[in-house]
């Protein structure tokens, strides 16, 4: 069974490995659900997805699906309004929020929108939509904490505040007249009720009946009719994929770097599927620090010469972030396991053939015992440049220390150790070397 789940700030990801396997996206936006539905998962789940600044997906995409056979269910948030809004037409909608969308309860955006952090930080909300100070406020008055007159003005004071400055402490503030508010303040730390994560995870409870009990695929599916909107849609996004397989073709014709790039990717989803299962959230300091170093390696010291190196490479903000959590992922996880991945080098250095060469190398280095005063008589910047330029023919690196990390050496003064005693090796007297006749 194939699932895919659309997500962001409404549940974190291991919340969903709960209820049923799946592959976890991003928000959705405009296209993924055509992309999605695309290799035929046997049902799409939708949760988040943008508002604005970012296209919505859009309802002939989901209506496409569903031809296809794909079930697709909607909650809590963007997957709540587009089920409401299609129910008629097979979309399946779950909870409470998605009952009020249907019956004109509710009828704004901004009921389920929240303002969130970034990807890498597992897209924190960091503001509280409507529909659970609607939730949490019902819960108050049926706990007597407060009257229904005090009710109906704390909800009409968090309507009017703008979703993304809207939270639990703006709203009190502007309610500070109000006759208990301390006391609703206090209780709201533990009292107050997440309405949409409710609704999401009875959705996931369905997705997992379903499959439980019935047949995945749709029956009878309604087909939607192809405008030239939709079909300008799908022409861009299809576009988008022959363009990569074509990039990939290319790519195969250089066998080496194909197999070391696959390599890398393999890593980077394993590295992903290890955050999934564990929970883990990454350190934004961490993912500053990727791109600092990227910009420096590609030579992108400005603002405009980073934005024509995405124009450049097809990428967008998003897609560069991306990649760059990627990279967080993946290093995180070869310091995570620094000592099983050096047990695992010699093993592969063995397969390749190669260890006895390097073994002997190693002694014959150490059997010339290089003295304390050959070191200090070398001048470690003619050796560093010797070593980069010379026997690896590149540049120095920026950050010595990030590249002796990337070796997995602790840092910088261990690579000038190493690169000395190579130097030393390379270059060592004749009176170093055994006498020969």
């Amino acid at each position: 069974m194939s699932v895919v789940v659309f997500v962001g700030p409404t549940l974190p990801h291991e919340r969903i490995a709960e209820y049923l396997e799946a592959t976890i996206l991003p928000p959705v936006r405009q296209g993924d659900v055509y992309r999605a539905a695309r290799d035929r998962p046997n049902a799409i789940g939708i949760i988040d997805g943008y508002f604005e600044g970012v296209p919505s997906v859009w309802h002939k995409e989901i209506l496409w699906a569903m031809e296809q056979g794909i079930p697709v269910f909607g909650s809590a948030s963007m997957g709540a309004l587009r089920a409401a809004e299609l129910s008629d037409m097979g979309m399946i909608g779950v909870g409470q929020i998605f009952e009020d969308y249907r019956a004109d309860v509710l009828q704004d955006d901004d009921e389920v929108a929240v303002l969130h952090g970034p990807a890498e930080l597992g897209y924190p909300a960091l503001s509280v939509p409507m529909v659970s100070v609607r939730a949490t406020v019902a819960k108050a008055v049926a706990d007597g904490l407060v009257s229904l007159a005090n009710a109906d003005e704390m909800l009409g004071v968090a309507k009017s505040i703008h979703y993304q400055q809207r939270s639990w402490e703006s709203i009190c503030q502007a309610l500070s007249h109000l006759k208990g508010i301390a006391d609703f303040q206090a209780w709201v730390q533990t009292g107050q009720v997440d309405a949409k994560a409710e609704d999401a995870c009875a959705m996931l409870r369905k997705m997992a009946e379903h499959f439980a009990r019935s047949t995945p695929s749709l029956e009878n599916p309604i087909r939607m009719e192809r405008t030239l909107v939709w079909k300008g849609l799908r022409a861009r996004v299809d576009v988008e994929t022959t363009n990569g397989h074509a990039v990939l073709d290319e790519l195969r014709l250089n066998p080496q770097l194909f197999s070391r790039l696959r390599e890398r990717a393999a890593l980077s989803l394993l590295a992903q599927e290890a955050d999934v299962r564990t929970g883990n959230s990454l350190d934004r300091d961490a993912v500053m620090h990727q791109m600092s170093l990227h910009r420096a390696s590609a030579g992108l010291p400005r603002h405009s010469d980073l934005m024509q190196w995405l124009d450049d490479n097809d990428l967008s903000l998003d897609s560069y972030e991306a990649m760059l959590i990627d990279n967080t992922r993946i290093e995180g996880a070869i310091a995570d396991r620094k000592n099983r991945i050096e047990v695992q080098l010699i093993a592969e250095l063995c397969r390749a053939g190669r260890y006895a060469e390097f073994r002997d190398r190693a002694r014959e280095k150490a059997a010339l015992s290089l003295s304390t005063s050959q070191m200090a008589n070398a001048e470690r910047l003619s050796m560093v440049l010797w070593y980069f330029e010379t026997i690896l023919d590149r540049d120095i690196p920026d950050d010595f220390d990030s590249y002796a990390v990337s070796l997995g050496l602790p840092d910088r003064d261990a690579l000038f150790d190493l690169i000395e005693a190579e130097f030393l090796f390379c270059h060592r007297t004749d009176s170093s070397s055994p006498s020969g006749a």
